[in-house]
């Protein structure tokens, strides 16, 4: 799909009345916000605990995501679990999710090659990332790369520039005020999010990818650390 195409967005396939993740993510399995649903084996939407002290949000589902039905769960969410053990943090304690819910691929051969989501697809599938901030109440939210940023932050956020930074959330979003009212019963009483903190680092993958590994790796696990000391704070 273009950058010029539209797509008619998630926000018709959440129910108003879904009160947990666990519901979100049983509308989602019907979403066709976009047209990557015709393609992809399934949605794939977060995991964890939805009282989880650390939001951490990727790209978009990989090969083996798709396959399983789980976000992080291939090579590169391999990588995440070893940076996340070695920076300190509680694996009990963290929510895996991703901007774009479908895996986006060409096809070479018999191989599912991995695309990079366009705008379209971010702007398209935000409403579920809105809606899934609504049930957590993170402490921190990792940003892992550049889509993710999109996402969250908007096309001017560089995690070049500003990895390893911690921002306020959600006040250093692109629009802080669709992550500031939160719901906090079944009637539909509403309250300010708690204030949190944000930092962003590179995806997992880029590790993977890069000339030097263990340098990669170890500049991911610092990133982290910087995470895992406000949770201690």
């Amino acid at each position: 799909m273009a950058e010029t195409e539209s797509a008619p967005g998630a926000q018709e396939f959440i129910p108003p009345q879904a009160d947990t993740i666990d519901q979100l993510r049983a509308a989602a399995a019907g979403c066709q916000g976009c047209e990557l649903y015709r393609n992809a084996s399934q949605t794939v939407f977060g995991r964890g605990d939805e009282r989880a002290r650390v939001v951490f949000v990727g790209e978009q589902p990989g090969d083996m995501e798709d396959q399983k039905g789980l976000p992080f769960v291939g090579p590169a969410g391999r990588v995440l679990r070893r940076a996340v053990d070695d920076a300190g943090i509680d694996p009990g304690h963290i929510y895996l999710t991703n901007a774009v819910k479908h895996f986006r691929f060409e096809l070479r051969g018999k191989r599912r090659i991995h695309q990079t989501p366009d705008r379209v697809h971010i702007t398209a599938c935000r409403p579920w990332l809105v809606a899934e901030f609504a049930r957590l109440r993170p402490e921190v939210v990792v940003v892992l790369g550049a889509t993710a940023a999109k996402a969250l932050l908007g096309p001017a956020f560089r995690v070049t520039k500003q990895r390893g930074e911690l921002l306020p959330w959600p006040d250093a979003a692109q629009r802080p005020q669709d992550f500031k009212r939160v719901p906090v019963d079944q009637a539909g009483k509403v309250a300010d999010a708690p204030e949190a903190q944000l930092l962003a680092t590179i995806h997992p993958s880029a590790v993977l990818r890069a000339d030097n590994q263990d340098v990669a790796y170890e500049g991911l696990v610092a990133d982290l650390t910087v995470a895992a000391r406000a949770l201690a704070a």
